[in-house]
């Protein structure tokens, strides 16, 4: 994040970036840029505590914030991670975080308070930090006061929906990697109407440069003329995995749309708007991330968090039976007749 000039505040330069990213792109509307209050702290997500903190290095620059885990790893390799002043090429060694000196290409880490965000990325906004090209980034949504944040996985840039943003990098990687097998659900319109087999091959998977893709699940919810509705659940978030496989079976994504994060639902944010998760959701987040993928129950055989949904008065309660008795004033008795004696 870089530097406020000499005489500038954080807010207004914020606002001034938000303002710019709503020339740039146009799903960011008026009511996008509204900064909101600085926010109170909030005891429920903790920095590291005396007894973790001997900890992998590569998981103390993670907590930190720096980057994901296995950027972090790269880091250390590369030799740009420093203990008490010696340079650590190695991965796998132990650090004090609150007694021994870590530093990254000669700054001293500084533990940052843990941060979760739900962000609805619009078209148009790409999910990396550093863009040489200028275009809107997810991380310009949000106040610059958080500081650094990064997108847990990556839609690409036509694609739309669900993003989770933080700056726990632990976390980050847990939800991401692919041996953790998160859900991540969609919904597709699609050119065409795919057929039964289609979708057996998609489950099946097919083979690309990157190794094999495949579809967790996949159903038709309805078709609208020569297009189709789908939804799609994934285990993988490997690059444009859902448009590839849709192509090489004849069937071309025309809109892609995330609606949920393994125990996450998008629900009713509006585009390019934001909220940060509650402590119940992190802690539910968390749970999720270290549980075993084989216990875990699907998609749609499991309640998903959701604290956007609203509850309607009177919804839920159950419906008092129609009686068949007619009103003991009006028995006997119908409309334009005379009652019987």
């Amino acid at each position: 994040m870089k530097s406020a000039a000499a005489g500038e505040q954080p807010d207004s330069i914020g606002m001034r970036e938000c303002i710019r990213q709503k020339h740039a792109c146009p799903h960011l509307n008026q009511s996008s840029i509204k900064m909101p209050s600085r926010p109170l702290p909030n005891d429920d997500h903790d920095l590291p505590e005396e007894g973790d903190s001997q900890e992998r290095l590569q998981k103390v620059l993670a907590s930190a914030g720096i980057a994901s885990r296995r950027n972090c790893e790269e880091y250390i390799r590369d030799g740009r991670v420093t203990v008490d002043g010696k340079t650590v090429t190695e991965l796998g060694i132990k650090v004090d975080s609150l007694a021994q000196k870590v530093c990254v290409d000669g700054e001293r880490i500084k533990f940052q308070k843990r941060q979760y965000f739900l962000v609805n990325k619009p078209i148009g906004v790409v999910c990396t930090n550093a863009d040489p090209q200028g275009r809107p980034r997810v991380v310009d949504l949000l106040p610059p006061w958080h500081g650094r944040l990064f997108t847990v996985g990556r839609l690409d840039e036509t694609s739309e929906g669900l993003l989770i943003v933080t700056n726990d990098g632990e976390l980050a990687h847990a939800l991401a990697h692919p041996k953790f097998q998160v859900e991540r659900v969609y919904r597709c319109i699609i050119a065409g109407i795919p057929n039964d087999e289609t979708f057996a091959t998609l489950r099946q998977g097919l083979h690309f440069t990157e190794g094999k893709f495949r579809l967790r699940d996949v159903r038709r919810l309805k078709t609208n003329g020569k297009s189709t509705m789908v939804e799609v659940i994934l285990t993988e978030g490997q690059n444009r995995e859902v448009r590839r496989l849709f192509a090489r079976v004849g069937h071309k994504v025309l809109k892609l749309r995330r609606i949920a994060f393994g125990p996450l639902k998008l629900g009713e944010l509006d585009p390019a708007a934001y909220r940060p998760l509650t402590p119940s959701e992190v802690r539910v987040l968390k749970q999720y991330a270290s549980s075993d993928p084989t216990s875990r129950p699907s998609w749609r055989h499991r309640e998903v968090a959701n604290p956007n949904r609203r509850r309607l008065k009177g919804v839920g309660k159950p419906r008092s039976k129609p009686t068949s008795r007619m009103p003991s004033a009006n028995r006997g008795s119908s409309r334009g007749k005379k009652p019987r004696r």
